[in-house]
């Protein structure tokens, strides 16, 4: 089914080949044959290992547009210098905290006109599905602060970043980055019927996730099999690869991406991208889609993933595995059971969701269609909920009476929204299990509150199967061998559903329009510069092998609150470390009477065994964990942290480039180390301020514990210039200032 070579191959008349096939290539650096290379360096001020990037578009939603604009605005902006997309498909629901979701929206509205931006309004589309539709195109890059930025199907590198990095584009400054590796996605075959592309995605996720195979390097799909998948099945594989932890993806285009381009009245931006004859690869993942089966990625990670076949007959001892992994993640705040939803041998969920940008696509809901008109989700406990990614894809729905045969099976057809992927819709009854064809299932994503004894779980399937288990009373069930007519009606894209609605201010800024604040929408604190010497006290351990930002910041209800720095702190790793606020509020407290000239006994005492003095030093909280950073691209994350008086971050190592970003715009200290740490350890650096000037990697540290006191190295990767100052300026906002 999957095969991965972590050696070198090189790329030959639309085949995967060792180096003496190519050996007589013309001379010259053949990874500079890549489609990623090609795309990357036509966009690229820097030089050939170091990348200085700047993008052709810019997309944000509800839950991060006013923090990067307020950013930005308070770094000197005074127009969107490209194409900047403000979505409203996160907060659109408006059900969570008054009035607040709706004053941001009226915000980004405000913000496209004085700035120049483009507004797509609440329930219209969901970010990705806009920017498939009118943004991209082959040979184009796009910056998104969201995770799942990616559009690579259509022949653009996109890449999903935390706010800081839009802000960087914003301000005409460059994505700087190390010159990724390359790995070549091949596919081979064609698809069985009933077999999608979520199967498709998580089959790839399971074997590439927790070896970080692809990890930070770009994804570039080709192979025959491509010619065998359509375009939107092609978008429904490329967005799920933000699961593997991959920069980005690309893939070659041909003549359906052409006419998909036509349909949405830009078949003037097609052009063809393919690897030139020698491309030198990283290594391969060799895909033979003709033998994947449906799967289930059963909680907490997409990489959890098994053939639902496998999962049906030996469901017990899958089962029971899960649920030992996941009571580890829950720890003893409420039990966590999966094998009681075996009944009478068979597998009953609660629930079922398509929705966003990965499972709400015109092929997906046509499958799922044809699927239902079979039979009725019925009248138990189970129901399904269906959520086309666009208004256009719903308007077509409609037409050829697609949303017809889904609600007369049972099933409630909503508009464009993101909930049911972090938890803001469709949550499931307490001990429930959903099975979502969405982008993600970690702990808690969905809604629930284990703190609050309350507990539910999601398991990723396709479209196609999530359709079959429906007509089947919400046992599980394979789509595989299911009798339905797998035609896809022609698709027509109507612009005017856009037209009607959404404004679109680009290059047309009118720098005297006036900003619209609500009453949650507050600026960001001031934060200090770094001083010379540092001190952090450890106020939150985490033992986890991974660390997702969905447990450093929880999504759902705190989302309302994502325009307020200090607000949405208070959820800072609540559902993790309930203590961690608190805690960081007191070691807050303590810099600030120390600033004040105020005695700190117990913070004065440890610097005097390291033998340094309050003055000149930056003091503030830092938490541990062996791996933080997987999952959303949310600069909240580390901001919270921030606010709360973080200087750093100690881990073993850090799930995803975006994350580490996200720490140093917001001044944090992204450290590695192999030490275990406990709570209220105090760690000191001294001279800090300089090391990070003369760009060491390097640093003595000391650990006081009580009143001993242990040396030990504290170890961080390179840093580039700008990242330097950035740091030592406290954070990007000062930077600019």
């Amino acid at each position: 089914m999957l095969k991965l070579k972590a050696d070198k191959v090189y790329y030959l008349n639309g085949k995967l080949v060792d180096f003496d096939d190519v050996r007589n290539i013309a001379a010259g650096d053949l990874y500079k044959r890549t489609m990623a290379y090609s795309i990357m360096n036509a966009h690229n001020s820097g030089d050939d290992e170091n990348f200085k990037i700047k993008f052709d578009a810019l997309a944000s939603h509800d839950i991060t547009y006013v923090g990067i604009i307020q950013t930005a605005k308070a770094s000197g902006l005074k127009e969107f210098p490209i194409p900047y997309v403000l979505t409203n498909c996160h907060n659109s629901l408006c059900a969570v905290g008054g009035t607040i979701n709706e004053d941001d929206h009226l915000f980004g509205l405000s913000a496209a006109k004085k700035y120049g931006g483009i507004f797509v309004p609440a329930n219209f589309a969901v970010i990705h599905s806009y920017m498939r539709e009118m943004f991209a195109a082959p040979g184009k890059m796009i910056l998104g602060s969201d995770s799942h930025t990616r559009y690579g199907a259509l022949g653009t590198m996109a890449v999903g970043e935390g706010g800081p990095e839009l802000v960087k584009q914003l301000l005409k400054r460059t994505y700087d980055i190390k010159r990724p590796k390359v790995i070549a996605i091949y596919l081979t075959g064609k698809p069985r019927k009933g077999v999608g592309p979520q199967d498709v995605a998580l089959t790839i996720i399971r074997d590439v996730f927790s070896n970080g195979f692809v990890k930070n390097k770009v994804m570039e799909f080709i192979g025959d099999g491509i010619d065998n998948l359509s375009v939107e099945y092609r978008n429904s594989i490329d967005v799920m690869t933000t699961e593997t932890t991959c920069l980005s993806s690309i893939w070659k285009t041909d003549a359906k991406v052409k006419t998909y381009l036509e349909k949405h009245g830009r078949g003037e931006e097609y052009k063809e991208i393919s690897p030139e004859n020698g491309a030198e690869y990283d290594g391969a993942v060799y895909v033979e889609l003709d033998k994947i089966e449906p799967m289930i990625a059963l909680p907490f990670h997409p990489s959890n993933a098994y053939p639902i076949r496998e999962l049906v007959e030996n469901p017990y001892e899958i089962l029971k595995k899960a649920e030992e992994e996941g009571q580890k993640q829950i720890g003893d705040k409420v039990e966590f059971k999966l094998t009681d939803k075996i009944v009478d041998g068979k597998i009953k969920v609660s629930q079922g969701v398509v929705a966003g940008c990965a499972g709400g696509t015109y092929d997906n809901l046509q499958a799922v269609a044809e699927i239902l008109k079979t039979g009725i989700v019925g009248n138990g406990a189970f129901g399904l909920s269906i959520y086309p990614g666009s208004q256009p894809v719903m308007l077509e729905l409609v037409k050829n009476g697609s949303v017809a045969k889904m609600v007369e099976s049972g099933a409630v057809v909503k508009p464009a929204f993101c909930g049911p992927c972090f938890g803001a819709g469709d949550v499931p009854c307490n001990n429930g299990l959903s099975i979502r064809h969405t982008t993600r299932n970690f702990m808690s994503r969905e809604g629930s509150k284990p703190g609050e004894k309350q507990i539910a779980a999601v398991a990723l399937m396709d479209a196609r199967s999530i359709a079959a288990t429906a007509i089947n009373g919400g046992v599980l069930t394979s789509a595989l061998g299911i009798d339905y007519d797998e035609t896809v009606p022609e698709y027509n894209f109507d612009k005017k559903v856009y037209e009607s609605r959404v404004y679109n201010g680009y290059k047309h800024a009118d720098p005297d329009a006036e900003l619209i604040y609500g009453p949650n929408i507050a600026d960001w604190p001031h934060i200090e510069p770094l001083k010379q010497n540092l001190a952090m006290k450890v106020v939150a351990v985490i033992d986890d092998p991974v660390t997702t930002t969905d447990e450093l910041i929880p999504s759902g209800e705190t989302s309302s609150y994502r325009s307020n720095p200090l607000r949405l702190a208070e959820f800072a790793l609540s559902r993790k470390v309930p203590e961690y606020v608190q805690r960081a509020k007191s070691v807050y407290k303590e810099n600030k009477d120390i600033l004040s000239g105020k005695e700190v006994e117990s913070v004065e005492a440890a610097l005097a065994l390291c033998g340094i003095e309050t003055s000149d030093l930056s003091y503030g909280s830092v938490i541990f964990a062996n791996k933080p950073g997987d999952g959303s691209a949310r600069e909240q994350a580390a901001s919270c942290q921030r606010v709360l008086g973080g200087v750093a971050n100690l881990a073993k190592e850090y799930a995803t480039k975006r994350y580490r970003s996200n720490l140093i715009n917001w001044g944090m200290i992204p450290f590695l180390t192999e030490e275990e740490y406990r709570l209220n350890d105090i760690i000191v650096v001294k001279n800090i301020s300089d090391k990070i000037k003369n760009g060491d990697t390097e640093f003595d540290a000391m650990l006081v514990r009580g009143d001993r006191v242990t040396d030990f190295k504290l170890k961080m990767d390179s840093l580039t210039d700008d990242e330097k100052d950035i740091i030592l300026k406290g954070c990007l906002i000062n930077y600019y200032a």
